[in-house]
């Protein structure tokens, strides 16, 4: 196993100061508090400097994810640092990610969510703030488990509300707001 370096430190760092103080704080997931409390989500730092490499890094991100435990390790986020910067190229990774679940024969087992410091859903300007929901430090792919997503939709009756519920929280929080969370990679 690779030790973690000083600069792998601060971005997982990065990373957990987004979580706790958008994704929890905000509450724009309200599945992710009890992973986080329980230490159930693994933080892994890419070293890729091409997409091949970042493939094979996904690969085994998500084969490590299916030999553990869901109580070991319920989700992964696999952040990626060095490349990927621009959005447009991170989405087109994301059919990438898409073709390694086939390969592997995991589609329905996990899902790969996407979250992006350039973050833009389609028919968005690029500093609408419902683009914030899916912003983060860095571009960051996140391996999670379909049954969980299962279990938290049966116990969050209204789960498609979320998505509302966030707009409503970024407008009335606003850029200001969102610049005060202080949530993005440290200098």
């Amino acid at each position: 196993m690779n030790e973690i370096s000083p600069k792998q430190q601060i971005e997982i760092a990065d990373t957990v100061r987004w979580l706790e103080r958008a994704v929890i704080g905000l509450n724009l997931c309200p599945f992710a508090k009890a992973p986080h409390v329980k230490g159930q989500i693994h933080y892994a730092v890419s070293e890729a400097k091409g997409l091949e490499g970042l493939r094979d890094e996904l690969i085994e991100q998500l084969q490590a994810l299916a030999a553990a435990s869901a109580e070991a390790r319920e989700t992964v986020l696999l952040i990626v640092p060095q490349m990927l910067q621009d959005f447009l190229e991170f989405n087109d990774f994301l059919d990438e990610a898409d073709a390694v679940l086939q390969e592997l024969d995991m589609e329905g087992v996990f899902q790969v969510a996407s979250f992006h410091p350039q973050f833009q859903f389609a028919d968005t300007e690029p500093d609408d703030i419902t683009n914030f929901t899916n912003r983060s430090p860095y571009p960051t792919l996140h391996l999670l488990r379909e049954e969980s997503i299962d279990r938290a939709v049966d116990a969050f009756p209204e789960a498609e509300m979320i998505y509302e519920t966030n707009i409503e929280t970024l407008e009335k929080l606003g850029a200001d707001g969102w610049r005060a969370l202080d949530v993005g990679p440290r200098p």
